[in-house]
């Protein structure tokens, strides 16, 4: 009798990059950023046989490479068994389709492996719908020169979410759906405007996580809230949006999000249809902002978050710059002066730093509150019930002349209780 295995192949794929030797590293195909294809090409569940590196300063509009490297490419599919290609850069449609018929296997590139991986990751309806509709504007274009890969039922790499129905038949419908998925997600952004605006009102103050994807953003989410977020060591382990309570010593409450992790050559497409999430961003009081120091790029990976950041309007605000994994390389040579930011060295995961991770998010976000010791008449007692329900207070004692409290107040308390204080500061 045969046994049949239940377990799912997977996909072989070769990497392809050209080299342009530009001053932007970000933008070029480098080692680095083929090391970064071959994690998110590994994300998505494909085996990794071959990379082609082709130093080349201007690419080709038809072929995107040279035709020789490509038909040096076509013999190591044939020899390799590869399904797929995937380049290191976003594709034209023209280039799409030509390097098809050259290769004669399936050929995707950057742009739509992160939106595939994405495809795979959204949990949340909002996730899902904002992943949709970043799929069928990128694909939209592209449909001829991508040939019948995407109706295919399951077929892999590239063809997650609404790849799976027969796309190119219908452009018509697909101009209907991405007007419908933006009326809702323009419907779900007018609730969550609401709730901000609820959370404002209410005192609460915002700080968005943010970083490059896998920087530790959900550890460090979980390690200071307990919030038992999913955290793996994966590129885009997590995507949909998590929001979870801090309190601060001085009874101040910090409302942790945790943001999409970006990455480079980060599709437009998919910036603009996570623009409400990442909103949280633009209008958050404080920014944590997250870098992975065991990794050797984390600079040019600041660089990265610092320019999306520039991109969305989230710029010019109170931040926290926290150096994460600081337990595998220690503490960084160097430490860049940042305007309006402090800077800490953590280690998320085995929870060493958090302290002063959380008083140098004390000392960022709005409304700090300062020590003082005051005695408020006993003719004021209705001022004694509003200091323990505002702020914290340390000690309360009764004596001839009222009640004596230690406490932390803000400053707007502070400037009230000014004719009660007997003493301030720590």
């Amino acid at each position: 009798m045969e046994i049949k295995s239940n377990e799912i192949k997977k996909e072989k794929v070769l990497l392809a990059g050209v080299h342009q030797g530009l001053k932007n590293q970000i933008e070029d195909t480098t080692q680095e950023s083929m090391h970064e294809l071959y994690e998110l090409a590994k994300t998505a569940g494909a085996e990794v046989v071959a990379q082609v590196i082709q130093n080349k300063p201007e690419l080709e509009s038809g072929t995107y490479m040279g035709e020789g490297k490509l038909e040096e490419i076509a013999d190591a599919i044939k020899e390799l068994s590869v399904d797929c290609v995937i380049f290191d850069d976003e594709l034209t449609p023209v280039q799409i389709r030509n390097i098809t018929d050259i290769l004669g296997v399936k050929v995707i590139d950057r742009s739509m492996l992160i939106l595939d991986i994405f495809a795979m990751r959204a949990k949340s309806g909002e996730g899902k719908l904002q992943v949709e509709l970043a799929q069928l504007k990128y694909r939209l274009p592209r449909l001829r020169g991508m040939g019948t890969q995407l109706s295919r039922t399951g077929g892999g790499i590239g063809t997650r979410g609404p790849g799976e129905t027969k796309l190119e038949s219908d452009r018509r419908h697909i101009h209907k759906r991405i007007q419908l998925l933006s009326e809702e997600l323009e419907e779900l952004k007018k609730h969550r405007d609401l709730l901000r605006r609820r959370r404002k009102k209410d005192g609460v103050i915002c700080a968005a996580l943010v970083g490059y994807t896998n920087a530790g953003k959900s550890t460090l989410l979980n390690a200071l809230t307990d919030a038992q977020v999913f955290a793996e060591d994966k590129l885009f382990a997590t995507l949909d949006p998590t929001s979870r309570l801090l309190e601060l010593e001085d009874s101040r409450k910090i409302l942790l999000i945790d943001t999409v992790g970006f990455i480079r050559k980060l599709p437009h497409h998919l910036v603009e249809a996570f623009k409400s999430t990442l909103e949280e961003a633009v209008i958050a009081d404080v920014l944590i902002h997250v870098a992975d120091v065991s990794n050797n790029e984390y600079r040019n990976q600041i660089k990265v978050v610092d320019e999306v950041l520039s991109d969305i309007g989230a710029v010019g605000k109170p931040e926290v710059m926290v150096y994460n994994k600081c337990d595998k390389n220690g503490e960084p040579d160097i430490i860049e002066k940042r305007e309006g930011s402090v800077s800490v060295c953590v280690s998320a995961k085995y929870k060493k730093g958090l302290d002063v991770l959380i008083d140098a998010i004390a000392r960022q976000a709005p409304g700090e509150k300062s020590k003082m010791t005051i005695c408020v008449p006993y003719a004021e007692g209705s001022l004694v019930n509003e200091l323990h329900e505002t702020q914290k207070v340390l000690s309360s004692e009764y004596t001839q002349t009222g009640t004596k409290m230690v406490l932390l107040a803000d400053k707007i308390m502070y400037d009230k209780l000014r004719k009660y204080i007997i003493e301030s500061g720590d």
